[in-house]
């Protein structure tokens, strides 16, 4: 895709994207879509070519908009919180642009200090104490798994993988 066809594509999602976050509460909260009823409007084979972008997005529109949980809807307060806000949006808009992969500071150091400070500001603003320094984890499951092996390691003396 050129530069300039991008721009009008990204230019138009924008404006979907304001919409969507201007009216979300006209959408219903929970889907009133039915199991196997998404499944069954998707083709069983992939594409032999490219389909447009028009084409995707009124897929998007017509298929996947009617089976969407609007978690962002001011009357959803199930699970968690997970609202989003425009900054956070824009935000995603540059980590996507940049697609840049943090696992350490050879592959990024830009990203690696960012993190870093993050989390001495989230550590300051916390009220932990100085000599605490860490990370926080993607998911429910690995932060439960690292918390399982942690206690493991303290229970074991750090002497169990000897």
């Amino acid at each position: 895709m050129e530069p300039s066809e991008f721009k009008k594509h990204a230019h138009d999602l924008v404006e979907w994207m304001a919409s969507y976050m201007e009216n979300v509460a006209s959408y219903p909260v929970k889907s009133k879509s039915q199991p196997g009823e998404i499944l069954s409007r998707l083709p069983d084979n992939p594409p032999d070519k490219p389909e447009s972008l028009r084409d995707f997005f009124d897929d998007f529109l017509n298929i996947i908009m009617p089976g969407i949980t609007h978690w962002q809807n001011p009357n959803f307060y199930a699970y968690f919180p997970a609202n989003t806000s425009p900054p956070s949006i824009l935000a995603e808009m540059i980590t996507s642009t940049l697609a840049v992969q943090c696992m350490i500071w050879e592959t990024s150091p830009a990203a690696a200090e960012l993190e870093e400070k993050m989390m001495l500001w989230l550590r300051d603003m916390t009220g932990l104490p100085e000599t605490f320094e860490g990370v926080i984890q993607d998911t429910a499951s690995t932060s439960t798994l690292a918390a399982i092996l942690t206690a493991r390691e303290k229970t074991t003396d750090y002497s169990i993988n000897e």
